[in-house]
């Protein structure tokens, strides 16, 4: 027998939670606003436990829990008293007709999904037996239908709600609407997150229909200039060398400019696994340094360019210990990032109070395998830029091969160049970048930007270009420098004259067969 509930005046609550923290404490208001509650499976028992009374959705629908709890809240009862318009008289006759009383506060979050597949070992049915259904399909009736509903999807929303109930005031319209946008967004971003998850197991890169979702880590002051409004958004997929898993010890707010120069340190950093110092200004790398310690490594990359560093942002791969803070502490920078500090190199730093300091997980690699790149209209998806070369990857073009000790340079350019932005040339020597020249229009100006930065250095330095030769005037004004080795992609129709200079000025070239540009 049915034992659905006639219409009754007396406002209802349904509350069905996956995350309990908070639930009692709201439920416990919503009595004492004199609303009944309905409550479905482990909310319900939580409740019951509490002392807070309750009624089972299974008495309400007249139908108990089934399928391992997969069948429980889609019901006409339910739908019925979420969707109905109370302004319709059609609507509230078909209420009264079927037995459906009106529910005019759903309070529900989801399976954890995104959880559930960020543990190492998740199996594809249990991803799958995470997908809630009847939890969106009530918040989106609900949502609908918010000029009589009150959706409640997060609960950072109770506290203000409940001081609401206590003080006997009803919500606003604005803020019933509010609510029922942030459902909708939730949704959108739970089934996004499903579809990326499937979509990664069809081996389609570019579906017919990409959605993609983010979450609001911070507002920023502004954006790359005072007039123009910004946020910081982060992905639900973070594994390291990433702002959005940064600890922020000290330092002023970070801006939209810091975000992105200091994401673009972190992309140069993953490239190393030994000690490693990247100092960057504009987007732009203006310092690698490696070697055996992080002193060390900061050391070459400061002496890189000492000059171009002021104001920009260095980021190490190793514990940030006193004597690097120490020399850090000399300069001003915007920002300072490391895996971790010594308790004595935060104090040095401390002593520079407007400094960011970011503690960043760098234990495992770059999340996304696709980045992404907003345009008028559109959206740009490419595979990241994450190729590697060996020394066995190369090709000797020239009639002399690279010395070890030019090898090993010329791997640190090529590294480097990658992360400049195009045209770009880079030159190393002993552990770290002497010249950079980044963003020329042609690649004989990035070349004598390189040269002019590097000044006596240039001569025994090697040579990296992201991308070929179209003549050999790059490789003549580079060998009048006394560059002594060059990588480069290769591909040229004019590879034989960039060859011949090469040959003609006891250059040692080596051919990568693929090109970094950067724009």
């Amino acid at each position: 027998m049915s034992l659905q509930p006639s219409i009754t005046s007396q406002q209802r609550a349904l509350l069905s939670v996956s995350d309990k923290a908070g639930i009692v404490d709201f439920a416990k208001a919503l009595v004492a606003a004199d609303v009944a509650i309905i409550s479905t499976g482990g909310t319900y028992q939580t409740l019951l436990d509490a002392g807070v009374p309750v009624t089972e959705v299974s008495t309400v629908t007249g139908f108990p829990e089934m399928m391992d709890g997969r069948l429980k809240t889609l019901h006409p009862v339910v739908h019925g008293g979420l969707l109905a318009r109370r302004d319709v008289e059609a609507h509230m006759e078909a209420a009264q007709a079927h037995g459906i009383s009106m529910i005019d506060y759903v309070v529900v979050n989801l399976y954890p999904f995104a959880e559930t597949i960020a543990k190492a070992g998740t199996t594809l049915p249990e991803a799958i037996e995470k997908i809630d259904i009847g939890g969106p399909t009530m918040l989106r009736s609900a949502a609908k239908n918010h000029r009589f509903v009150t959706t409640i999807v997060d609960p950072a929303d109770y506290g203000w709600i409940a001081e609401r109930l206590r003080a006997g005031q009803a919500l606003t319209y604005d803020e019933r609407f509010a609510l029922a946008a942030k459902v909708f967004r939730h949704t959108a971003a739970y089934d996004a997150r499903i579809a990326a998850y499937l979509t990664t197991r069809t081996g389609e890169d570019f579906p017919a229909q990409l959605t993609v979702t983010f979450t609001l880590a911070q507002g920023l002051r502004y954006g790359e200039n005072p007039h123009q409004k910004a946020a910081f958004y982060r992905t639900s997929t973070v594994a390291g060398y990433s702002l959005s898993d940064a600890e922020q010890l000290q330092g002023k707010e970070l801006s939209y400019n810091n975000i992105q120069d200091a994401s673009a340190a972190l992309e140069l950093l993953a490239e190393f696994t030994g000690p490693a110092a990247v100092a960057v200004k504009h987007m732009n790398p203006c310092g690698v340094g490696t070697a055996q310690t992080v002193a060390e490594a900061y050391e070459r990359a400061y002496a890189a360019d000492p000059v171009s560093i002021f104001g920009g942002i260095v980021a190490l791969n190793r514990t940030l210990e006193e004597e690097t803070a120490t020399r850090l502490a000399e300069l001003f920078l915007e920002i300072v990032i490391a895996p971790d500090f010594t308790p004595e190199a935060l104090a040095r730093l401390a002593k520079k109070k407007n400094v960011r300091v970011l503690r960043v997980p760098m234990e495992t690699g770059l999340d996304s395998d696709f980045a992404m790149k907003s345009v008028s209209g559109g959206l740009l998806v490419q595979e990241r830029d994450r190729r590697t070369l060996t020394p066995d990857d190369l090709t000797v073009v020239t009639e002399r091969a690279p010395s070890q000790e030019e090898l090993s340079a010329l791997l640190l350019a090529w590294n480097v160049v990658k992360h400049v932005k195009s045209n770009a040339i880079v030159l190393c020597r002993d552990g770290r970048t002497v010249g950079i020249g980044a963003g020329q229009m042609n690649r004989v100006g990035a070349a004598k930007i390189a040269v002019e930065q590097a000044g006596a250095l240039a001569a025994g330095s090697v040579m990296a270009s992201d991308a070929f030769f179209p003549m050999p005037d790059t490789v003549e004004l580079v060998a009048a420098a006394g560059v002594t080795a060059i990588i480069q992609p290769g591909g040229s129709i004019k590879d034989a004259d960039s060859i011949a200079a090469a040959n003609a000025a006891g250059i040692a070239m080596v051919c990568t067969g693929i090109r970094h540009f950067k724009h």
